[in-house]
């Protein structure tokens, strides 16, 4: 039989829910609020901006306070100095993500965490993606970001490409146990 032949008459292939059991242990978790998530990106874009500042990160000035008409060579400039943005960002997010094991210093002193919905550990692959992925949250007007109200699991568009959520790891942060719903717990004084 040739090659193709081969491959066309493979044996069938299975489908494995590898993520119920990591579904099951996240279970009742708390998700961090909006608030929460927010105040941490603000914390996180600060840093970002002063690095910048400090260690005169883009040291180019406004294209648009120059006199004189648009080159070619002035859109390749703004444009590479958008992809040197883009890519410090995404560095910062991505590693300090995935060396703080789910904490930005943002999310640190908001006491939130990024939980990895597939793996025991946030791993480099999803840390890379949040960093992306807030750019496409973004690109949608910040209606990404807008998702968090209306999406299960309050997660954003970054979320969801990179199979995460945000937990809420203050003390006062409550499990739900297996008798408990959602509405108990809104009771709850």
């Amino acid at each position: 039989m040739s090659k193709l032949g081969l491959i066309l008459h493979r044996k069938p292939r299975h489908f494995h829910a590898h993520e119920t059991a990591r579904f099951d242990e996240l279970s009742g978790v708390q998700l961090a609020s909006f608030k929460q998530r927010a105040w941490a990106l603000v914390i996180d874009l600060a840093i970002v901006g002063v690095v910048q500042t400090v260690f005169g990160l883009h040291g180019c000035k406004s294209e648009s306070h120059e006199l004189g008409p648009v080159t070619f060579a002035s859109l390749l400039m703004m444009a590479a100095h958008k992809i040197e943005n883009l890519v410090e960002f995404t560095l910062y997010f991505a590693v300090l993500l995935k060396l703080g094991k789910g904490q930005t210093p943002g999310k640190k002193l908001m006491k939130a965490r990024v939980v990895s919905l597939t793996h025991e550990e946030i791993s480099w692959w999803q840390s890379i993606e949040r960093g992306l992925g807030y750019g496409a949250s973004l690109l949608e007007g910040g209606f990404g970001f807008v998702q968090f109200f209306f999406a299960r699991n309050q997660q954003c568009v970054h979320d969801r490409i990179a199979e995460t959520i945000v937990v809420d790891e203050r003390p006062t942060a409550k499990r739900l146990g297996d008798e408990t719903t959602e509405k108990e717990v809104m009771l709850l004084p």
